[in-house]
Order: C-alpha cells, then sequence, then structure tokens
C-alpha cells in the first residue's frame, strides 16, 4: 500500500467511526415525548386492595399478563410490609383494562425467609422457563400472631417490629415455573444479601440479560454510613437467573435517593437501560456493561403529573414502581404505582409509535433535580 493509499484508508476509517458515534450519540432511547394521556381503561383500581408494583408479560395464549403487588385497604397503606401478596392480571392490551385472575404468592408463615408478604415482583421468561421475582420478609425467630402483623401496620414505621424486624430483614428471592401460569416453585433462600454499595436489606429486583448470557441483578439498599436516610441502587452478577449472584463494588446510583429499578438491554443501540423514581420524577439511566452506570440523554423523564383523557392532570401524591413494557424493543406502555388520597393503584400510561399526534396536554419535564424528599417511603 502506497503511503497516499495508507492516509486515505486512514482517513476513511476515522470518518467510519466518527460515523458510528455520531448515529450512537444521536440515537438515543426517546419516548418521553410519546407518553398519551389515560383513558379509565388505563387505571387499574381494586374495590377493597391497594394496587402496586406493576410488571408485564405477553405470553404463548397472546394475552397480556400482569403480575403486581396487592394489600388490604382495611389494615392501611402501610400493610404493604405486613399482608401484601402478588397478584396476576390479564389483558387483551398492554395498557388494559386488566382483570384480576389469582393470588400466586403471599408469605409462607413462619419458619421461612419469605415468612411474612409477597412484593415487589418482576416477571420474566428466560429461555422456556418463567422467573418471578419479588421480596418478602420475616420477624427472626420472634413468635407472633395475625394481631401483631394488623397492630404493625396501623402503627407503622415507628412500631419496633417494623425498625427493628421487619423493614431491615427484607430480602430478594425468586420463584420459578414452566408457564405463565404456574404453579410456582420458590428457592428456599434469598439471591443476595446487602454487602459493598448497600446494606441492611436488598429490596426492588431489577434484572436484564446480556448478549453474552450474563445476568445482571439491581437491588436496593440502604447507603453505608449516611447519616440521612439515602439508598443505593446496587448490581450483583451471575452466571444463571436464580445465581449465585456476586455483589459489584460500584454502586449504580448513589449519588441520589432512588427506589424502584427497571432495567432491561437494547439489542439495537447494545445498551443497558434502567428506569427509577427519585420522589419528585421518573428517571433513566444507561450503561453499555450492565456494571458501570451513568444518566441517559433523556435523564427526567416524566415529573410527578399525569395527563388525563378529559383534559384535567392527575397530582399523585406518590408515584413509584415505574415499568417500561416493550415489543420488539419498542415502548408501548409505561406503568406506574400511584397513590392519591385513600386511594393507591396502578396507571398504564400508552406510548405511541411517534410523537407526530398531538396531545392533548404536554407532560413539563423540569430541567433540574430539586431537594430530595427523604422519608416519603421509608422502605
Amino acid at each position: 500500500m502506497t503511503k497516499k493509499r495508507f492516509i486515505i484508508a486512514v482517513a476513511a476509517g476515522m470518518l467510519m467511526g466518527m460515523h458510528l458515534a455520531a448515529q450512537t450519540d444521536t440515537d438515543p432511547l426517546v419516548f418521553n415525548d410519546r407518553l398519551r394521556p389515560l383513558t379509565e381503561d388505563n387505571i387499574f383500581k381494586s374495590e377493597d386492595y391497594f394496587n402496586w408494583c406493576s410488571s408485564i408479560l405477553q405470553a404463548e395464549d397472546g394475552k397480556y399478563h400482569l403480575f403486581y403487588s396487592r394489600w388490604p385497604k382495611k389494615y392501611t397503606f402501610f400493610s404493604w410490609l405486613t399482608h401484601s401478596e402478588i397478584a396476576h392480571a390479564v389483558a387483551d392490551h398492554p395498557a388494559g383494562p386488566w382483570k384480576f385472575k389469582e393470588t400466586v404468592l403471599q408469605g409462607r408463615g413462619q419458619g421461612h425467609w419469605d415468612a411474612i408478604t409477597a412484593h415487589n415482583p418482576k416477571i420474566k421468561k428466560f429461555g422456556d422457563t418463567y422467573y418471578l421475582y419479588y421480596v418478602s420478609t420475616n420477624l427472626g425467630d420472634q413468635s407472633y400472631t395475625e394481631e401483631e402483623l394488623i397492630e404493625t401496620a396501623r402503627v407503622g414505621y415507628s412500631h419496633p417490629n417494623w425498625k427493628t424486624q421487619l423493614r431491615p430483614n427484607q430480602r430478594t428471592g425468586v420463584a420459578v415455573a414452566n408457564s405463565i401460569n404456574g404453579p410456582w416453585t420458590r428457592l428456599d433462600q434469598p439471591l443476595i444479601e446487602p454487602s459493598g454499595p448497600i446494606t441492611t436489606l436488598t429490596v426492588n429486583p431489577a434484572i436484564a440479560q446480556g448478549e453474552d448470557g450474563t445476568y445482571y441483578l439491581i437491588v436496593k439498599g440502604d447507603k453505608p454510613n449516611d447519616t440521612g436516610f439515602t439508598r443505593n441502587q446496587a448490581v450483583a452478577v451471575s452466571s444463571a437467573p436464580t445465581g449465585p449472584f456476586q455483589m459489584q463494588p460500584k454502586a449504580v446510583i448513589d449519588d441520589m435517593d432512588t427506589e424502584d429499578m427497571s432495567i432491561w438491554f437494547d439489542s439495537r443501540r447494545n445498551l443497558f437501560y434502567g428506569l427509577f423514581h427519585a420522589h419528585r420524577f421518573i428517571g433513566m439511566i444507561q450503561s453499555a456493561d450492565g456494571i458501570n452506570w451513568k444518566k441517559a440523554p433523556t435523564f427526567e423523564i416524566m415529573e410527578k403529573r399525569i395527563p388525563l383523557a378529559d383534559g384535567s392532570v392527575l397530582l399523585p401524591d406518590r408515584m413509584e414502581r415505574p415499568f417500561l413494557y416493550q415489543e420488539a424493543g419498542n415502548p408501548r406502555v409505561l406503568s406506574l404505582a400511584v397513590k392519591k388520597g385513600n386511594e393507591a393503584y396502578i396507571v398504564f400510561v400508552p406510548v405511541a409509535e411517534d410523537a407526530e399526534e398531538p396531545l392533548k396536554t404536554k407532560i413539563p419535564v423540569e430541567p433540574t433535580i430539586g431537594p430530595r424528599v427523604a422519608a416519603q417511603r421509608k422502605q
């Protein structure tokens, strides 16, 4: 090769590299401009239960299957830590309307790590097997009655059971089935203990498989040596969806108080993405390797206000547990847990195929994060 041809080849290579980099930089995942107002079909309420923590999967029957948390209204909202169960609902469209089908998991009772409550479900299918990740807790060796659990729920955060046993004993586990309809077989032990970037508890599980077959599990815990009430996100890796998982030393998020991660791998962009809530807004982060995470180009997806189809706006007291349902890599529904007054329910925000269809009410996104509201949910 002549010197001239070599220089031309190098220049061409540099231009191609710049072009590919530009493609990557100019092709971020953007869907917040395609969120559509809610109709009645997009709101999933129950008369006797608070509904929370949604996760959607389409099964072989063509139906959409929702796994979610619910707990009795009669024991107050705080009974998520004492009486939550994981339920299963079905729909013909991922934005609803949803119809309750069955209760899937409850606390197994004394003598088990998941004795009390079943919460934070994430439904996944890896290969031909279904995996239902969830959170539970126990009161250790302490005996208890149903009446004591009800009293704990009614008192809430300040009850001794809450502070000394129920909250710190929360762990993430998984149940496995060959069918979306079960039966579900639980592992006898939690998937991972707190260590490294988190202490106290492992909750809010989120899991995705990378192209190399590795499984990346993100869980939330308390931030070590923090004098306030900050929760960290940490990631653990495994060669199998049931573990063992190895905690990584670097936190996923440790510079703000966040909860409720939901992650996936985007094969078109060759990136991992994660959604979370930071009390005032829903945020998105991304990672090239599943371990080192940074803010996505569109970091703040939406603030705590949800447009309704009648032109009004829902202003929740709390808006948590974001989950993005996708088909063939295309966002279709953003589900959120909402608390407003004495009601708690799930909303399913439709995502349009493109941004050309005009919104009846635009969803504003503030440019700054603002102050942290740390005491909204002491999980």
